[in-house]
């Protein structure tokens, strides 16, 4: 059993690569990687901390790429960590973060809700805040109930708490991350918004421009769905990938390897990504 799309303290988790390494061998998981927002600085302790567990460590990064229809994220696997042009434009997405989150801090003052950087950050566990820390804040503070209401309410595009930032191009994701040496994948298609020819469209744009995977194995992916995207795979040459999207008490029901309990990665996906890589 194998997961491929978990996130750390690094960005909106809970776990710090260690203890995600340690609960990967817990559940009885052969391989983890670590796909945090945008950022790589948590991969290397992940990877010393998995071959300690005896789990093997997979490096990661989940790009969000510009996107207006709903939300479009490229995970990238096997980058090379030193890669110069990789890190330096990790650099400026989480610049942009930051002026990002100040502006959204703005909105939310000037609604009228009390808020703080400090408490915001209280939910990050690091330096990589992000909106979600954002809908725990106003959680804690007892302006929305859950952290989906914060987002309907406050945090969601085209809300009045929403701020836009730094984000690549979709072929700018593909192409960064093949040019550091990692195979670029398609996350959660479901979150694209589109319907089935639409999708299909832009899969084949995403395939032109060097995609190499799409995720096909996710929670929050239902059987036809599922099925959908195994056949967009099998049409555009593509891997067939999976992951839990394991954020640990962000998303206390998504588990670590099995999601909702029932969520299963077959070990060939790894397999067939080392093929890649070895070609």
């Amino acid at each position: 059993m194998i997961d491929l799309h978990t996130h750390s303290t690094f960005s909106d988790g809970s776990f710090t690569p260690e203890q995600l390494a340690q609960e990967a061998a817990f559940v009885g998981l052969s391989a983890v990687a670590l796909t945090d927002h945008d950022s790589i600085e948590g991969v290397p302790r992940l990877l010393a901390a998995c071959r300690a567990a005896r789990v093997r460590g997979v490096p990661g990064v989940e790009l969000s790429a510009e996107y207006q229809d709903g939300t479009m994220h490229i995970l990238g696997y096997f980058i090379d960590l030193q890669h110069p042009e990789m890190t330096e434009r990790l650099k400026e997405i989480r610049a942009g973060r930051v002026a990002r989150n100040a502006e959204i801090l703005k909105h939310i003052n000037d609604m009228g809700l009390a808020l703080t950087m400090a408490e915001v950050a209280d939910y990050a566990g690091g330096d990589n805040i992000g909106r979600l820390h954002f809908a725990q804040a106003l959680v804690a503070r007892g302006y929305t109930a859950t952290r989906q209401e914060a987002f309907d309410r406050y945090l969601g595009k085209g809300r009045k708490g929403y701020a836009d930032r730094l984000r690549l191009s979709p072929r700018d994701c593909i192409e960064l991350i093949r040019r550091a040496g990692g195979i670029p994948v398609l996350a959660h298609p479901f979150t694209l918004n589109l319907g089935k020819p639409a999708l299909a469209r832009q899969v084949a744009e995403l395939a032109e421009s060097g995609l190499q995977g799409i995720e096909v194995f996710y929670p929050q992916q239902n059987p036809r769905q599922m099925k959908q995207y195994q056949a967009l795979a099998g049409q555009f040459k593509l891997v067939m990938t999976g992951g839990t999207d394991f954020h640990g008490a962000p998303m206390p029901d998504i588990k670590l390897g099995s999601g909702f309990g029932d969520t299963r990665i077959p070990e060939t996906v790894l397999e067939q990504l080392d093929a890649i890589r070895r070609a």
